[in-house]
């Protein structure tokens, strides 16, 4: 018999046994709600007070199903676990215990041993190509891979922030079992996998909740994408906790990172989210929970969330290696260097100050643990939203890059790549979608219009070379070119990365639990000092310098091991940090 890891939880399909099944949905604002059967009968389901209809049916896994709501509109369901082919499509009834796990005893891995690795599903080669390439991931001391949302979107390519069925993944990148092969394959390999999820909004293709359960949403409170979603109902809160669980217990995902939760109007649902997970994951586990929260509410992440994606460190990083100060790098172009230092001494930037539009934002962070923040120089977003996908290479001075590459994969903060960052490559990540008609206009112009405040895009003749985001050349540009990795250019950066995360195995990481911030000072315009004290006593010293010109450096302790210099004139230069440079030190812990 496989293993048995399902939860049932209170949203879809539930099998009875092998030839009979339950179905629910939460349809309070609908008159009757039918089963249709395709291929079969059509079931009339049987209405509760509090909005709940159910039927049981007999049916095998692979049957197709869709939802008649008040004899008049078919949808799919919801809490669907598989579609036949697209949103709008029939669901399928799926066996979730039918995999047999070749790794039932995998539990993980401690936090701070993450080094996150964050791809495109579809652009990575779906689900099959992304576990022929596990062994290199692995073999580069990256411990876990982050998917970008899988949700069922509309059409078959998508960033997937635009799901709309949260349960089913998207059929386009294979099917449940081919998902499963690729995170038993990772946890065969030692890797952790991570997804992405999205709680804040649904798309805005294939979305019928709506037209049935209309206080999902309250319109009183409004997000970038529409009504918020009332999570003051327990049967939407559950609707999110549920699909949480599945992704972790069905699929057995080692962690999830929850997008944009500043969209989210109610914190106490995020608690509960954490504290269901917590209780209700199989004990000895090690599941991990990352946000992404412009809100900087470090208050988060002291006792119900492992970490938080730092925007605030790419950001600084990004204006001092481009001298990019519009959209919202103007908040980290002024005072850049008195940001680094706040940034490398205490994790957020913004910790109660105003932007630049007068609003204050965040709360004290210095006190957190250092593995309290997931640092990265590119991800899907910094460089997708730029007009052309242009990636962090093509944009700063490489020996400024390789300085700041070796503070991301050598500070005590949590680091992340993004697929291709480590051989330096040069293609776009640009954004896509897949839609039609009039949505497909509207994105696209929308898209457009978003860039119309920058100086370089004041022209429409201008603004109309922005790719299309729905052409299948915006696609296929943004796909990894593997075959590059060793050419003359990348391969050199492709081993300063593996030798960089074989110094994080071999001297950080082992010392890394219980890490915390020692401070920071500055040298010189874009140039910075920071100490952090690691679990084990010793003190980590990195030397920054992202400017042209030197800056005068205290030498390091006489006891202390020079651990990686970004320049070959570093190790003779004890008191002056050149250019361009970083250098990175280990003190033991009696000094």
């Amino acid at each position: 018999m496989p293993m048995q890891y399902t939860r049932r939880g209170h949203h879809g399909p539930v099998l009875l046994d092998d030839t009979h099944a339950r179905f629910r949905l939460w349809a309070p604002d609908a008159k009757s709600v039918s089963l249709v059967l395709v291929d079969g009968d059509t079931l009339p389901m049987q209405a509760a007070d509090d909005g709940w209809y159910s039927v049981e049916a007999p049916c095998r896994p692979g049957t197709h199903y869709r939802f008649r709501i008040d004899d008049e509109l078919d949808v799919p369901d919801p809490a669907s676990r598989l579609q036949a082919g697209d949103v709008h499509s029939p669901s399928v009834l799926i066996d979730p215990d039918a995999y047999r796990w070749r790794t039932p005893e995998w539990k993980g891995r401690p936090w701070h041993e993450a080094v996150l690795y964050e791809l495109h599903v579809l652009a990575y080669g779906g689900y099959a190509g992304i576990e022929a390439r596990l062994p290199e991931l692995a073999e580069l001391g990256v411990t876990a891979i982050e998917l970008m949302p899988i949700a069922e979107f509309p059409g078959d390519r998508n960033w997937g922030y635009d799901g709309v069925l949260p349960y089913a993944p998207e059929a386009s990148y294979g099917n449940p079992e081919d998902l499963k092969r690729l995170i038993d394959r990772a946890h065969e390999l030692g890797l952790m996998v991570f997804l992405d999820v999205v709680y804040n909004h649904f798309g805005p293709d294939g979305n019928y909740l709506g037209r049935y359960a209309k206080h999902f949403f309250r319109h009183d409170q409004q997000t970038p994408w529409g009504d918020a979603i009332d999570f003051r109902r327990s049967e939407v809160r559950n609707f999110f906790i549920d699909n949480a669980l599945m992704w972790l217990m069905e699929y057995r995902f080692d962690g999830l990172r929850f997008d944009a939760v500043h969209a989210i109007p109610d914190r106490s649902f995020l608690t509960e989210l954490s504290e269901r997970i917590r209780d209700e994951t199989e004990p000895g586990r090690h599941v991990h929970l990352v946000l992404e929260n412009e809100h900087n509410r470090s208050s988060l992440l002291e006792q119900s969330f492992d970490a938080q994606w730092n925007d605030d460190g790419h950001n600084v990083l990004h204006t001092l290696l481009t001298g990019e100060s519009q959209g919202y790098y103007g908040d980290y172009h002024q005072d850049s260097t008195d940001k680094l230092v706040r940034f490398l001494g205490e994790g957020f930037i913004y910790q109660g100050q105003k932007n630049r539009r007068g609003e204050s934002r965040g709360e004290p962070s210095g006190h957190l643990p250092t593995t309290a923040f997931v640092l990265f120089l590119q991800n899907h977003d910094q460089t997708g939203n730029r007009a052309f996908g242009e990636r962090l290479i093509s944009l700063a001075d490489p020996d400024a890059l390789r300085a700041a590459t070796a503070l991301l994969l050598l500070s005590p903060m949590v680091p992340l790549l993004f697929m291709g960052e480590e051989w330096g490559s040069r293609q776009p990540f640009l954004f896509f979608t897949s839609h039609h008609g009039e949505l497909a206009d509207a994105v696209r112009e929308g898209r457009r219009g978003e860039f119309a405040e920058f100086a370089e895009f004041q022209d429409e003749a201008t603004r109309a070379r922005i790719p299309d985001p729905n052409e299948q050349k915006t696609f296929d540009a943004s796909c990894p070119d593997f075959t590059s990795i060793r050419e003359p250019g990348h391969a050199e950066w492709h081993a300063l990365y593996r030798e960089l995360l074989s110094v994080r195995h071999r001297e950080i990481i082992p010392r890394l639990e219980g890490a915390r911030f020692g401070g920071a000072q500055a040298l010189g315009t874009a140039a910075a000092l920071a100490h952090w004290q690691l679990g084990d006593g010793s003190r980590l010293r990195i030397a920054l310098n992202l400017s042209d010109q030197p800056v005068a450096l205290d030498p390091a302790g006489e006891s202390a091991r020079l651990l990686h210099a970004s320049a070959h004139e570093a190790e003779a230069s004890r008191d002056t940090l050149p250019p361009r440079t970083a250098f990175v030190h280990l003190e033991p812990a009696h000094v």
